[in-house]
């Protein structure tokens, strides 16, 4: 397997993502969109979730294209960036029709980044432009790190951030995942090595290798409890892929791309955490092994999540208030 021309979750074709960000607020939101409306599906395993349309996504629900996708920071403040997602798209003429109505179907998700520095004392919900900007901004390419839903998230002693990878796998299917990673739990050794390590392609998280003794029960159960509130978390996830899924087998895929939480944070799936992936199919290649080769998929969603978790991680940038350093500030010079 190896990733995508960029390495991003926009390696499959007809999808874009864009960012918005308001550093004095120290939070922001980011956008998937496709080409034209795609299939989805959701699967929760966090104990404090916050979300907008998402029942609509089960395989029993009528709707079975969606307009786009939004992960958002600001808790339940940040569900209205969807508003401004609709807004832009039913400008756009994106949406669901009937009769002389058209209704953008926009679910979203939120992290808890409230706690996490920055103004945080508005007068007005600051999340509905954000979320019009981010659209407004969807392209192929777009940063990492300090971005998007990305900007106020934390781990437990590190930043956190917007990640994404890809991979190409057998049979010629693209897989990717896009995170904004804010768990309570860690995301690498005392000493710097990600848990994510063993799935590493290349250098692309500093290439430090994986943890080389066993893993002392203690690192393992690390969290943000003793710097910040325990509810200041929460990791948000897309995965996506061009083989044409069925809903039911999009809820599937994003099962088991939780695995790839579980292998990137350590402890995951907390009652603390609202830890939710998003699944996505554009539907442009067909299946050849209905089974295989969606165990091959899930698989690859469980590998690309890891390594975006990881990268989003190292990707992040420093700024004046932050609460935890950077990946970079504290191990980078050792990479």
């Amino acid at each position: 397997m190896n990733p995508g021309p960029r390495n991003l979750i926009t390696d499959v074709t007809g999808l874009r993502v864009g960012n918005a960000e308001d550093h004095r607020i120290k939070t922001g939101t980011t956008v998937l969109v496709g080409d034209k409306p795609f299939r989805a599906s959701v699967d929760v395993m966090g104990g404090s979730p916050g979300t907008r349309e998402t029942d609509l996504l089960s395989p029993e629900r009528l709707v079975d294209g969606v307009d786009a996708l939004v992960l958002s920071g600001g808790s339940a403040y940040g569900l209205d960036a969807a508003s401004g997602v609709s807004d832009g798209l039913r400008a756009m003429g994106r949406g669901f029709v009937y009769v002389d109505l058209t209704i953008p179907i926009v679910p979203a998700a939120i992290l808890f980044d409230l706690a996490h520095g920055g103004d945080k004392n508005w007068n007005t919900n600051p999340y509905r432009d954000l979320g019009a900007q981010a659209l407004a901004a969807a392209s192929e390419d777009f940063s990492l790190g300090t971005v998007g839903a990305g900007v106020g998230a934390t781990t437990a002693g590190l930043k956190g951030g917007l990640g994404s990878a890809s991979l190409v796998i057998d049979g010629g299917f693209t897989v990717g995942a896009l995170v904004g990673a804010n768990p309570t739990g860690g995301v690498t050794s005392a000493d710097g090595h990600f848990w994510a390590a063993p799935w590493e392609i290349g250098d692309e998280f500093g290439g430090r290798g994986a943890y080389p003794h066993p893993v002392p029960f203690a690192q393992s159960v690390k969290t943000k409890k003793d710097a910040l509130i325990e509810i200041a978390n929460t990791t948000i996830a897309i995965v996506a892929t061009d083989a044409d899924l069925t809903k039911t087998q999009l809820k599937r895929f994003a099962v088991a791309a939780q695995d790839g939480m579980a292998r990137a944070i350590s402890p995951a799936h907390t009652l603390v955490d609202g830890d939710l992936i998003f699944s996505v199919s554009t539907g442009a290649k067909p299946l050849k092994d209905p089974i295989f080769d969606a165990i091959a998929l899930g698989h690859a969603a469980a590998v690309c999540l890891a390594r975006a978790i990881a990268r989003a991680v190292y990707h992040a940038t420093p700024v004046a208030d932050d609460v935890f350093p950077t990946w970079q500030q504290k191990w980078g010079r050792r990479s």
